[in-house]
């Protein structure tokens, strides 16, 4: 799926409406983090991307293209690189083991409401872990499925020891079709 315009659009206006000075975004290759780059040039708004952890489809690869992280880079916006905090080592257990960690059951359980939604929640968790937003303003978190963005939502952050202190305030945007 690739949807990241009207995402961008309801994004800016929520921005506009104010009391937001920070967005988290998930970026794979760093295109939509580009985007949301240019979209919020010049509005105050600090950008924060994450993106897969190495090794997230095969061997030591990372799907971040190189070219697109020196351009954010060169924006001095933060890219978190890390274990992905609602699968980490629970798919490895799973995978190796059979059945299903609790950890895994919070992912699943986020993905009723679309996948982009569980990764909103696991990137304000992991950028909150990083040091790279607060936990005590409500951001933006904007996820998706596959490729491009189709979720943003405000939400309180909290760190992954604090997960259950995470509250989602509002739904910005979400596929219709889940």
């Amino acid at each position: 799926m690739s949807v990241t315009q009207p995402v961008i659009d309801a994004v800016l206006k929520r921005l506009a409406a104010g009391g937001i000075r920070h967005v988290v975004v998930a970026t794979s290759t760093g295109e939509t983090g580009i985007r949301f780059l240019e979209a919020l040039a010049g509005r105050g708004v600090s950008l924060v991307c994450v993106t897969h952890h190495a090794g997230f489809r095969t061997g030591d690869d990372r799907d971040l293209l190189s070219e697109h992280a020196a351009t954010l880079r060169a924006a001095e916006v933060p890219i978190v690189l890390a274990t992905h905090v609602l699968s980490g080592i629970g798919r490895s257990i799973s995978s190796q083991f059979g059945g299903t960690t609790p950890v895994e059951l919070i992912a699943h359980t986020l993905r009723l409401f679309g996948q982009g939604m569980k990764v909103c929640v696991e990137i304000a968790v992991m950028a909150a872990d990083a040091g790279l937003i607060p936990t005590d303003e409500d951001v933006i978190s904007v996820g998706g499925t596959g490729r491009g963005a189709d979720t943003a939502v405000v939400v309180r952050p909290a760190h992954a020891n604090r997960f259950f202190d995470l509250r989602i305030r509002e739904v910005l945007s979400k596929p219709s079709d889940i």
